[in-house]
């Protein structure tokens, strides 16, 4: 079921990394034979990236990776300035900064949070809903008209039908299904075209055609770095992305996100992007809609998937004549799939953006973000003068989430003024929060009332953490941040595998009984108006949400 599933997975994925490498080739301005090597090379590399994910370096889960074709335009311009070797170091350079991004994200937690990485995911699925539409009207050449709706309704219709009805193995492979009766059709009316797969070899090995890295980093080099960097930082934040949806849809127990794994997916997505820089070729990027619709019509989503499908894709860079094969399905039958994959996609975009609920500040981020992303896609800005930055702004994606980015920062630094307090993790240190709470409900003019819930609350978690364990040498950071009739405190320390979200969470599903270790997660429950638990490598960070009393 692995193997089956890992397949299809490399089969959505395919086409996309090959046509990716077709528009790079098709600028003018590579050597010879570059088209073949970049293929071998976008595959081998995504094959390793594939299996990175699935490991402890990366998100632990099945996450499928390709060519990103944010980069396309990016790329087009490095090459036809300073030809691969441009293109090599500028996505190098890309690939660094995503890994320094990654092990970032605890101190970028204020400003890529849920609701910014909901509305990229929303972005993307926006963005492949015109390339679905237009493919489905893309027909064979000589084909009569009806040729290639008919084959994408077929597509569609049997897709869908299977994912609604079909149960065990005949869901498992409801997609690939679906995509042989619409190549069924397209063959049965005469307009099937295989004439790239008869003249492919069955193994082979490109010629290499390594670019090299230019040392000097000249003038073009400096020019095109922010936008690679751009686009890496909003990649990014769809890596991030995919990292918690994955978490969701990879395990039948709802459970809070670890953003250990967060980070790992980030990290292993650089991983991918610095092998195809090293090769000169595009980075890689999470196929965020394959992922989903995979894991959603097939029910598959173990680690193992994912090596198997690093694998199977790795292996298909010395099999032409299989790729071949694979990139002759019409281009109306992808669209038909690629329509079922972003209709997944916008939905799980919606359920991250929500999933700390939204207020109004936030809901006009989310608003303003999709508006601006969504206007950019249905008509790009063509009027700015030329460079990159009209590049970046022509994309949906890239503005949709600076902008997403900058409302968010802008909230965080015009709130109130925080205040923090350093103390040992150990139980001598109540005084210390004690009365730094008090004081800030003091500084707030809270009732007496209100004031002692403030502190309850700090003993509390104080408590709750505690249970996670003690050591002489752990610290903990308490951050407030007052605002309008409430505060909101942050817990900052390294507490191994606890997650006050989680145990929480789990007592709302159980009986009470008298177990006075659960005392201090049962009070917190009670005085706090929300509690939520992030795990990062080397910190935790609690937030609790404290309502004052009227």
């Amino acid at each position: 079921m692995s193997v089956g599933a890992a397949s299809q997975g490399v089969v959505l994925c395919l086409p996309l990394i090959v046509l990716c490498a077709v528009f790079v080739a098709g600028t003018g301005h590579v050597p010879d034979g570059y088209l073949a090597w970049a293929i071998f090379a976008a595959l081998i590399a995504n094959g390793i990236a594939i299996a990175v994910q699935a490991s402890r370096f990366g998100a632990r889960a099945m996450v499928l990776t390709g060519t990103a074709p944010q980069y396309l335009p990016v790329s087009a311009t490095a090459l036809a300035t300073g030809g691969p070797a441009l293109l090599a170091g500028l996505a190098v350079a890309a690939a660094l900064f995503q890994f320094a991004l990654a092990g970032w994200l605890p101190r970028l937690r204020r400003v890529v949070t849920p609701a910014v990485s909901g509305t990229v995911i929303v972005l993307i699925a926006v963005a492949i809903l015109p390339v679905a539409v237009a493919s489905i009207a893309d027909g064979p050449e000589g084909a009569p008209g009806f040729v290639a709706p008919a084959a994408a309704a077929t597509t569609l219709a049997v897709a869908v039908a299977m994912g609604l009805r079909a149960t065990g193995r005949w869901r498992l492979w409801s997609p690939v299904i679906g995509v042989l009766a619409g190549c069924a059709v397209t063959a049965a009316l005469g307009a099937y075209d295989l004439s790239n797969v008869s003249g492919a070899a069955w193994v082979g090995v490109p010629a290499p055609t390594l670019p090299g890295l230019d040392p000097t980093l000249g003038p073009a080099f400096w020019s095109l770095l922010p936008a690679f960097l751009i686009v890496s930082l909003a990649l990014a934040i769809k890596c991030a992305g995919t990292g918690i949806v994955m978490q969701r849809v990879s395990s039948n127990t709802p459970r809070v996100t670890d953003y250990r794994l967060v980070q790992g997916a980030v990290r292993g997505n650089a991983l991918g992007s610095l092998l195809c820089g090293a090769a000169g070729v595009p980075p890689t990027i999470t196929y965020d809609g394959v992922n989903v619709a995979l894991a959603g019509f097939t029910g598959v989503a173990a680690r193992r998937t994912g090596y198997f499908a690093g694998a199977i894709m790795a292996g298909l860079a010395f099999l032409p004549k299989l790729t071949a094969l694979l990139l002759s399905i019409p281009p109306s039958v992808l669209g038909a799939s690629l329509l079922v994959i972003a209709g997944t996609l916008i939905v799980e975009g919606v359920k991250t953006a929500v999933q700390d609920g939204l207020d109004f500040r936030q809901t006009l981020v989310v608003g303003v973000a999709l508006a601006l992303g969504v206007g950019l896609e249905i008509r790009p800005v063509a009027e700015l003068p030329g460079g990159p930055w009209t590049t970046l702004l022509d994309g949906g994606i890239t503005a949709g989430a600076l902008a997403a980015i900058a409302m968010t920062a802008f909230m965080e630094l015009t709130g109130p003024r925080r205040r923090r307090l350093r103390v040992d993790l150990s139980e001598a240190a109540l005084p210390r929060i004690d009365e730094f709470l008090r004081d800030l409900a003091a500084g707030r003019g809270w009732s007496d009332r209100s004031a002692d819930r403030l502190r309850a609350v700090g003993e509390e978690a104080l408590q709750s953490l505690l249970r996670g364990g003690r050591g002489d040498d752990r610290r903990l950071t308490l951050v407030a941040r007052p605002g309008r009739g409430e505060v909101e405190l942050e817990f900052l320390a390294a507490l191994s595998e606890l997650n006050v979200e989680d145990e929480i969470a789990w007592l709302g599903d159980t009986a009470e009984r008298p177990d006075p270790d659960e005392t201090p997660l049962r009070l917190l429950r009670h005085h706090a108006s929300s509690v939520r638990h992030r795990k990062y490598h080397g910190v935790d960070v609690i937030t609790v949400r404290v309502e004052g009393l009227r």
